[in-house]
């Protein structure tokens, strides 16, 4: 059962709270000192409700401490400060590797204190989801290493599913972004959060990039043989962008299926281009000469120039989804994506923003001029059959 902690320096605000997260948790306690909830025992499915404005130990100390404490509670953070504090402190919670739900600032207005109300609502039924007995307990406790991934490429254990992605102005489908899943033969379908950062780490990514390059495209070639041809998006990764070979190799596969380069978006985060900005403008810009089309992934998260930004041949601009989701409720992250949708047209570039999950996200960014959308407001990830199926059905109903 999930506990709340309530950790703020006010006793009004502590009533308050307490008084509205009443209904949702069986064990609140509130603490009006950060020294004292720091010597508390935490754990991974309570949420802490933290005021950054704290005497003697302030809300930044606290996230340093737990962060130290490898907690992984839940935060929801508060401040009577400026917005621009809230969102730093948040970042830096998430760059400690901390599940932030969401920031408010003080005093909390009545209109939000619903929305408070509503995100402390849904991370307590997410912590009860995520409880022993409640989810396969041979999936949950599995802790893959850098042999069980090599196992799995060896054994053609991964596989692809499709998050569809439409025109904005017109609704039709665009294409589909490539996820990769892991299907363990024993622990069952295991999450991306789980193999992706082992493969970064231990040096695989390359390898796993590879073959979900492979499987895309021999999908590719399957919708093709049917007259459904689909432009695909394909996250590469920093060990791909060096290789000087990429360009050759990508060319001969789809040559030898008969595709053409132009139905794929090879995505690049902003991250993966600093590593190498020489080589990486090297493979891209050939990339683009043999037809393929790229796209600048994650974007406004990284650390590019723009001066880079305009060295490299992209033709796509990827908002991140965490400027898109906070769209609603923050200024700024909205100042940034209809930034990022001006800068991407001037540059001639077509603008995807992911992570749309409501229809007011959708009219802000149609109205900014968004080209294209994804997210689970249009559709979750799907396997290609479900993804054919789905297709069909949305062009048969125009």
């Amino acid at each position: 059962m999930s506990k709340l902690f309530i950790v703020d320096d006010d006793p009004f605000t502590c009533d308050l709270l307490e008084a509205i997260a009443k209904p949702l948790f069986l064990n609140i306690e509130t603490f009006q000192s950060s020294r004292l909830f720091s010597k508390v025992k935490i754990n991974d499915d309570d949420i802490i409700l933290l005021d950054l404005m704290m005497p003697n130990m302030d809300g930044i100390e606290v996230i340093r401490f737990l962060a130290k404490s490898n907690a992984t509670a839940t935060l929801v953070l508060i401040s009577g400060y400026d917005r621009g504090v809230l969102h730093s402190a948040e970042a830096l919670a998430q760059d400690h590797g901390l599940r932030v739900a969401k920031h408010f600032t003080k005093p909390i207005p009545t209109t939000e204190l619903i929305s408070l109300l509503s995100t402390l609502f849904d991370q307590n039924i997410n912590n009860e989801v995520k409880l022993p007995g409640k989810v396969k307990p041979n999936s949950a406790t599995f802790i893959p290493d850098k042999d069980d991934l090599q196992q799995a490429l060896k054994n053609n254990q991964f596989i692809i599913n499709f998050q569809p992605q439409i025109l904005m102005k017109t609704a039709d489908i665009f294409g589909a972004e490539v996820l990769v899943r892991w299907q363990h033969p024993e622990h069952g379908l295991i999450s991306p959060d789980k193999f992706i950062p082992l493969a970064e780490r231990s040096g695989q990514m390359g390898q796993l990039t590879e073959e979900i390059i492979y499987l895309a495209i021999e999908q590719s070639m399957k919708w093709q043989n049917m007259g459904k041809a689909t432009k695909l998006s394909i996250n590469i990764s920093a060990q791909n962008i060096t290789s000087l070979q990429l360009p050759e190799q990508l060319k001969k596969l789809v040559k030898l299926h008969h595709l053409d380069p132009a139905m794929f978006m090879l995505e690049v985060t902003e991250s993966t281009l600093m590593n190498n900005i020489t080589t990486s403008l090297d493979i891209l810009t050939r990339l683009r000469l043999k037809g393929f089309q790229l796209s600048i992934d994650d974007f406004g998260t990284g650390f590019s120039s723009l001066s880079q930004l305009h060295k490299i041949p992209f033709t796509e601009l990827k908002i991140d989804q965490s400027f898109v989701s906070n769209m609603l409720d923050d200024h700024d992250s909205r100042a940034i994506v209809e930034t990022c949708i001006m800068l991407g047209h001037k540059l001639n570039m077509n603008v995807v923003a992911e992570g749309i999950e409501n229809q007011a996200t959708w009219d802000i960014l149609l109205e900014a001029g968004c080209d294209i959308a994804q997210g689970y407001f249009i559709a979750k990830p799907m396997s290609a059959s479900e993804f054919t199926d789905w297709e069909y059905g949305n062009t048969s109903s125009r």
